[in-house]
């Protein structure tokens, strides 16, 4: 399922993880922490995986189309449970 939101409103949600947080979603979903990064905008392909973000112009930074939401679920996961 795709999500559609700024390219801020993404960055913020990483700039909220505690610290650890990019290598534990990469644990749990048995990739590199690279992978990871570039799914919240990094651009480094060489160590890391193409995630299926696609950027456009806009407001805000931009829009942001996410292809699949399973590190954007599971970041907000992670900060629930910090917040709980």
């Amino acid at each position: 399922m795709s999500k559609t939101i700024s390219f801020n409103e993404l960055r913020r949600l990483k700039d909220s993880l505690p610290d650890g947080a990019t290598a534990r979603i990469a644990d749990e979903l048995n990739t590199t922490v690279q992978t990871v990064r570039n799914y919240f905008g990094g651009v480094n392909y060489q160590f890391g995986k193409n995630v299926g973000m696609h950027i456009e112009p806009g407001p805000d930074g931009g829009i942001v189309v996410l292809d699949d939401t399973t590190i954007y679920d599971l970041a907000v996961k992670i900060l629930e449970e910090q917040n709980a």
